[in-house]
């Protein structure tokens, strides 16, 4: 991954460079807390699941690991997408494109903690949950930012899968070995992600226009965008009942599943036929659904089982 030198064109590349130092919360800002939450969170429950005892001192050492591996994706994603993060209103004030922090010391920066977050897994867990995570980061940085994003609308449904890892993650830095659990737990994961992402896409339109990256409604149009919502919001209701037809999840889970799965439907077939305006609105609230959704299902999974467990063994 070669570096190109963009600052002799920043102005023609929509780069705003600030001459001020670069900060703590710059470089905080370059792990995208907000997606490193949802690593943490997913990354949290899968270790949890795990019908393996962690010690505590193991557990934190794994989920910190985790953590910085997904911040050092983030890093080098917005080193690579710089000039096009220029170019979009909601990425537009990130360290990088607005010059607090030089692209070479976001890629440094990604790349150790690419090294750092593996060898520390590797070492306090096993190293098949080290490797994981390697594949995960070189996903996310390689095969989604450089190759997908720009190339095709189907980047999102690909690029999913570095999402969905980090359940996948937990459970084996728990058990050292690859089941069907954490399996269905990235099914979930992977499902989710084209209609989070679209339904963004759908208010966002215009943003990845401007920086000309082939998101499905820019490409395919927002009626092809909308259906495929939905057909990809109804497997996902099906795969989200996955736990209790492979017997970890009960029937409080399957309630919340099938509740939030009819509600993820619903939320998709309302975009259907409606105004731009309208489609609009709707499309940022089946976004914010969307994030109910994965939180609150992995949290009910995740509740039962240890309300289960604390029944059991007392």
């Amino acid at each position: 991954m070669a570096y190109l030198d963009t600052s002799a064109n920043t102005q023609s590349q929509g780069f705003v460079p600030e001459d001020m130092g670069a900060s703590v919360g710059d470089f905080i800002a370059l792990l995208k807390p907000r997606v490193m939450s949802l690593v943490v969170f997913t990354a949290i429950v899968g270790m949890l699941l795990a019908p393996v005892g962690v010690h505590p001192a193991i557990f934190i050492i794994a989920i910190i690991s985790i953590a910085l591996g997904g911040g050092a994706s983030g890093a080098l994603n917005m080193w690579y997408d710089a000039d096009i993060d220029a170019l979009m209103s909601r990425t537009k004030h990130r360290p990088v494109p607005t010059g607090r922090i030089d692209k070479n010391q976001a890629l440094g920066f990604g790349v150790f903690l690419s090294v750092v977050s593996v060898t520390l897994l590797g070492l306090a867990t096993n190293w098949l949950a080290a490797s994981l995570l390697a594949f995960t980061i070189f996903f996310y940085a390689v095969i989604y930012t450089i190759w997908l994003k720009r190339r095709t609308a189907q980047n999102i449904v690909i690029g999913g899968a570095a999402g969905a890892f980090p359940a996948m993650i937990g459970w084996v830095a728990a058990t050292g070995t690859i089941s069907i659990e954490p399996v269905i737990l990235f099914l979930i994961v992977f499902l989710w992600t084209p209609p989070h992402f679209w339904a963004l896409a759908l208010y966002k339109k215009g943003d990845y226009a401007a920086a000309n990256i082939p998101m499905l409604p820019n490409v395919a149009g927002e009626r092809a965008t909308i259906i495929q919502i939905l057909v990809y919001s109804v497997l996902l209701a099906l795969a989200s009942l996955a736990p209790v037809a492979f017997g970890f999840g009960g029937m409080i889970y399957a309630l919340v599943a099938g509740a939030l799965g009819l509600g993820m439907i619903f939320l998709s077939v309302r975009l259907i036929g409606t105004s731009k305006k309208i489609m609009r609105l709707r499309s940022r609230q089946l976004f914010s659904f969307s994030l109910l959704y994965l939180f609150v299902i992995f949290l009910a999974l995740l509740l039962e089982t240890l309300a289960l467990r604390s029944a059991i063994f007392g």
